[in-house]
């Protein structure tokens, strides 16, 4: 299945009862937060340290398979004026690249100030510093499918 861009055209695509993944994709790692399947709340799930884009895509699609995954929404880093730099790219290539080797789904949510959040949480929660470092990733993923998943709950009101 191709890249679905807009985010309401990736929505509509998805079957009901299947749980999401967010993926917060960076230069090193890519978190991973999970749904339920009422795709109500986001969990933290893993970090996945990156070496090569089939050794990634692997470990993510072992994830994707054992979870039960009806789709992905990978966090996509705009720039603060919301224009799209090399992050931007990368990640939608990840993305092409990954559409390849999937059926599933696959969108962008807008992730500008997601790791902020992330670190904001983890500080609140009184978080050391080697920890934070440890699980940043995917807390920051936790926080996309989480945006992610309000805007789906809002678009189902608006069309019942």
């Amino acid at each position: 299945m191709p890249v679905l861009d807009p985010f309401e055209t990736f929505a509509a695509s998805l079957r009901p009862m299947q749980a999401l993944a967010g993926l917060d994709f960076g230069e090193k790692t890519i978190g991973v937060a999970v749904s339920d399947r009422l795709r109500s709340i986001a969990s933290p799930l893993a970090t996945i340290r990156r070496k090569k884009f089939g050794v990634d895509a692997a470990a993510l699609l072992k994830i994707v398979s054992e979870r039960e995954i009806g789709g992905l929404v990978l966090g996509l880093p705009r720039n603060m004026d919301g224009s799209e730099g090399p992050r931007c790219q990368s990640t939608r290539a990840f993305a092409r690249n990954l559409a390849a080797l999937t059926d599933l789904p696959i969108g962008f949510w807008d992730e500008r100030l997601s790791t902020v959040a992330a670190e904001r949480a983890l500080l609140e929660a009184d978080t050391s510093r080697r920890r934070r470092a440890e699980v940043i990733d995917h807390v920051a993923a936790g926080v996309i499918l989480q945006g992610a998943l309000d805007r789906l709950a809002v678009m189902g009101r608006e069309n019942s």
